[in-house]
């Protein structure tokens, strides 16, 4: 676990800055190639691509102070703390925002919504992955103290005075599992587009199988990151239960208008 990468001067380059960039970038870059063989501008998908990268960062800190409102509402100087700031926020909340800006842009800009969406779903499976590594490398997002051979103990005092990470203590190392099982959905996504399907299914299957595969993860971690329902699911659960049944809901109104899937 690398926090830090370089200190120059007062400058510090975090590791999770440089892996977020990263992932964003491979994921809008992956989107342009596939939109190209596809006949679309990629120059397009750049722009777009901008404005998912901006509402993504957006949307993850609102969504980060609405599920912890009675804290930040008692204590309104910690959102402009060094926590707060550095950190990236509710990835849900940046998923909603950016496909809501994203869906205007298409519209705005004559690309086919569903089609491009489709194209995009695995690049942003794969971005996933990557900035779950950037996690790992800050001790954000962590595990529950788990006593099975595979846990991940974090020692680096710097990680914890930043994002409170317990140290020296093996946990689940939730920001594996979420790499690992978001790259095999970026492999699953990348084997659908090139099967039969109907336009919006794979980005719909995206939503559908992410939003299990969050919903599982989230019963191993441990961080502060706001409770619903009497703290019987945590915000992202339940976001995702909302999530998968509306995208299970539009599945099936687009799979009956299109009684035979497209190639």
């Amino acid at each position: 676990m690398y926090p830090r990468i370089l200190d120059i001067g007062p400058v510090t380059i975090h590791t999770y800055g440089l892996l977020l960039a990263l992932a964003f970038i491979t994921g809008i870059w992956f989107t342009s190639r596939k939109a190209q063989q596809e006949g679309l501008d990629p120059d397009k998908i750049w722009n777009m691509g901008f404005i998912v990268i901006v509402s993504a960062l957006v949307g993850a800190k609102i969504l980060l102070f609405l599920s912890d409102f009675s804290y930040y509402s008692q204590n309104p100087r910690e959102i402009l703390s060094l926590y707060t700031l550095r950190s990236f926020g509710v990835y849900y909340g940046g998923l909603l925002l950016s496909l809501g800006a994203a869906a205007w842009y298409l519209r705005k800009s004559g690309l086919p919504g569903w089609k491009v969406s489709d194209l995009a779903a695995p690049g942003i499976a794969l971005g996933q992955s990557i900035g779950r590594l950037g996690c790992l490398s800050a001790g954000c997002c962590f595990g529950k103290p788990t006593k099975m051979p595979w846990g991940l103990t974090f020692t680096s005092k710097y990680a914890y005075d930043n994002v409170g990470v317990p140290l020296n203590i093996p946990l689940h190392p939730t920001q594996i599992y979420e790499s690992i099982a978001t790259f095999a959905l970026f492999l699953y996504l990348m084997w659908r587009l090139r099967k039969r399907h109907f336009t919006g299914q794979i980005i719909l299957e995206y939503l559908m199988i992410y939003s299990v595969l969050r919903f599982i993860i989230e019963f191993y971690r441990d961080d502060d990151r706001g409770f619903v329902l009497h703290d019987l699911l945590s915000t992202s659960q339940f976001i995702g239960i909302l999530t998968a049944i509306a995208s299970l809901a539009l599945f099936v109104y687009l799979r009956r208008r299109t009684p035979q899937a497209q190639s």
